[in-house]
């Protein structure tokens, strides 16, 4: 499966709800939210369907979102009938481990090949305020069961300059330490509430490092389906990676599209625009058309995202219509608005 700029796309993100059972302030506001009727998300035999046309459009690698997964019911036997497909070589889960020590014995035999976790403090003060629960317990707890499976475990931290503090910082890069587990500082994206919050740069992030364990050496080696890029510390038997995709944009060589709880195929997270495959299938459509309409959709997948443009206020979001994407205009009705547990994490 290969765009109009010859990237090969072979990764799919699938959102399977938008429902949380945390309310971090990056993705959801504390009260308020509406989420969408379960008669209008993707049911799994639709998800599967899905899964089979993208396998067969190149497609090997799966990951499911939300929202939280793991609040949806049987998540295990979904990623199972995924893993059974001809051509999928990887099916594997983001989560913010509140759940997870209670399912991933099953997801685990469902055959699951990873697990990321969201988590960005280990003070319980900060968690409690970043996700506004007191949850944190869980999250460890989490983390400590899924180390028992032959699993690979990545933990995704996005800090942010209102809680920034070098502590923070070095407790989160310690886990991998002592453990084999992956620690990544994801920068925050203008997308949804995280428009009105401010990231710690990734070069900020190392020199706190260095200062503490020394030397961060470049990582060549493959470890995941995306753009993190990875960094080995001397007696670490983890990495330490980043994925910073304002400052250190990665757009030539993207291999993603994301399909929303509501079965909205996104080519680019920070584009509204895609096309509603639920709606065709409901309405009857064969495979073939099907495989057909995913593969026309990808091709026009945008040549890159305008995430600076936001961040550094150059211009007003309702005066982006001076970007140009290959000669066309992009307005502000083109940029995404939703939040990301709407979209996927």
């Amino acid at each position: 499966m290969v765009d109009n700029y010859n990237r090969v796309i072979d990764y799919i993100r699938i959102s399977i709800t938008d429902r949380c059972n945390l309310r971090c302030i990056y993705c959801m506001p504390k009260e308020g939210m509406e989420f969408i009727p379960h008669e209008n998300i993707l049911t799994y035999e639709e998800i599967i369907r899905l899964c089979k046309c993208f396998a067969a459009l190149g497609m090997s690698k799966v990951k499911l979102t939300g929202g939280e997964p793991l609040v949806r019911k049987n998540l295990p036997y979904l990623v199972k009938e995924i893993k059974s497909i001809s051509g999928i070589q990887n099916v594997t889960l983001t989560t913010n481990g509140i759940l997870l020590s209670d399912q991933i014995e099953d997801l685990a035999k469902a055959g699951i090949d990873a697990v990321n976790i969201s988590l960005d403090t280990l003070d319980p003060d900060e968690f409690e305020q970043l996700t506004r629960f007191r949850k944190l317990d869980q999250v460890l707890e989490g983390i400590k069961e899924t180390l028992k499976y032959n699993i690979a475990v990545k933990i995704n931290c996005v800090p942010l300059r209102e809680d920034y503090n070098n502590n923070n910082i070095l407790s989160m890069v310690s886990l991998a330490k002592n453990q084999k587990l992956h620690v990544r500082f994801i920068e925050v994206m203008p997308i949804g509430l995280g428009k009105d919050l401010k990231g710690v740069t990734e070069e900020d992030i190392k020199e706190i490092i260095e200062k503490e364990y020394g030397t961060l050496t470049p990582y060549k080696a493959s470890l995941g389906n995306g753009p993190c890029h990875y960094y080995s510390l001397e007696g670490f038997q983890g990495k330490i990676g980043f994925i910073s995709a304002v400052t250190h944009q990665f757009c030539d060589s993207c291999n993603r599209v994301r399909l929303t709880s509501e079965g909205y195929l996104k080519n680019c997270l920070q584009y509204a625009n895609g096309i509603d495959i639920k709606s065709l299938m409901r309405q009857g459509i064969n495979d073939e058309a099907l495989s057909e309409v995913i593969r026309e959709a990808i091709s026009h997948k945008p040549k890159e995202h305008h995430f600076k443009a936001i961040i550094n206020k150059e211009k007003e979001v309702n005066h982006l219509s001076h970007i140009q994407e290959d000669g066309e205009q992009i307005t502000a009705e083109e940029l995404e608005s939703r939040r990301m547990s709407q979209i996927g994490g």
